[in-house]
């Protein structure tokens, strides 16, 4: 209710402006880790639906996607609202500005967000500072906290490599999992990476550093068929742990009103497919993400069945305020199986 009445006031807001005035808000409301502690038995109340995956342990499966917060300003907030676990960045070993403003649109009717972001982040090093800043204050959320690593814009795909593996090396010692992003839309050529050979070589780079976690590659919606699964094999091969399932959309202005990644429930049906592509190909043992249009209890379910260990919420959290992964694990409680 709270969040129904506070709605209207943020979508006056530029859409960027209202994300980082959120971020404000929740390092705010989270506060210390009693605080933190208080909100989530008071006000989330998520169901406890424990999962072990990748050898760790999520008190339930609702996890917040990478691009929320980037720069790890707020990960003790994401445990305050009921999520059970979070995935920060994505970082570059350098920071960046990532594209001009404006570069985040909201389409309302389809209750779907276009970003065009650009990976604007504060650097893989400063991440780092901030993350065992909070480790030593006491701030570190208790679930596994995982960070998305990508490479600078200015960066040649031919030495991007070398990108992964210095972001991976700066955040790895402060993560749980670490999960390599070669999907975005955004940063130009960046999709052209995912082929096998270029794929090999960065998984190769951010295991190194990863020192044994876990390594997760999100692939892109669009990728399927023959190359997805060549894609799938190279990363194993290589060392990948497991997947993340979906990336964004790639629109261009003939397809919606502005170039960027489109995504929210757009993705419904397109994310749990891939989802289920990739399970069949890679069978049941290998840990695998759902992203891309959960919103609800049912949708989530639908993720799960389709082969997702976890899934993964973002744009939902646009309309439906803080307390929707709470929502999200009493749902899937109430139908658990």
């Amino acid at each position: 209710m709270l969040y129904a009445l506070a709605r209207p006031l943020l979508f006056r807001k530029d859409p960027e402006d209202a994300h980082n005035l959120a971020i404000a808000s929740a390092r705010r409301l989270a506060g210390g880790r009693r605080r933190a502690a208080l909100v989530r038995s008071t006000l989330a109340r998520p169901a406890l639906l424990p999962r072990r995956v990748m050898g760790l342990d999520f008190p339930n499966p609702v996890g917040l996607a990478a691009g929320m917060d980037k720069n790890a300003a707020a990960p003790l907030a994401w445990w305050a609202f009921g999520f059970g676990f979070v995935e920060l960045g994505t970082v570059t070993p350098r920071p960046q500005a990532g594209k001009p403003r404006p570069r985040m649109f909201r389409d309302v009717p389809a209750r779907a967000v276009i970003n065009r972001m650009g990976f604007n982040n504060d650097g893989a090093p400063a991440v780092a500072a901030r993350l065992a800043d909070q480790q030593a204050r006491g701030l570190r959320p208790p679930f596994p906290v995982g960070v998305s690593v990508g490479k600078n814009a200015d960066t040649p795909n031919d030495r991007a490599a070398d990108d992964y593996g210095l972001a991976a090396a700066a955040v790895a010692p402060h993560a749980d999992f670490l999960s390599i992003n070669v999907s975005s839309p955004n940063t130009p050529g960046l999709r052209s990476l995912q082929n096998p050979q270029e794929l090999t070589a960065i998984v190769a780079a951010v295991r190194g550093p990863a020192a044994g976690k876990p390594v997760l590659v999100k692939v892109a919606p669009e990728l399927t068929g023959d190359l997805l699964r060549s894609v799938l094999d190279a990363c194993l091969a290589a060392g990948a742990t497991g997947f993340i399932a979906t990336n964004t959309l790639a629109r261009t202005p003939s397809e919606t009103r502005e170039d960027g990644g489109l995504s929210g429930r757009p993705l419904r049906d397109v994310s749990p497919a891939r989802v289920a592509e990739v399970r069949a190909h890679v069978g049941p043992g290998v840990p695998l993400v759902g992203c891309g249009g959960v919103e609800d209890a049912a949708t989530a379910r639908r993720m799960l069945d389709a082969g997702a260990d976890l899934v993964q919420v973002y744009t939902a959290l646009v309309y439906a305020g803080p307390f929707l992964p709470a929502a999200i694990t009493r749902g899937l409680a109430g139908g658990r199986r």
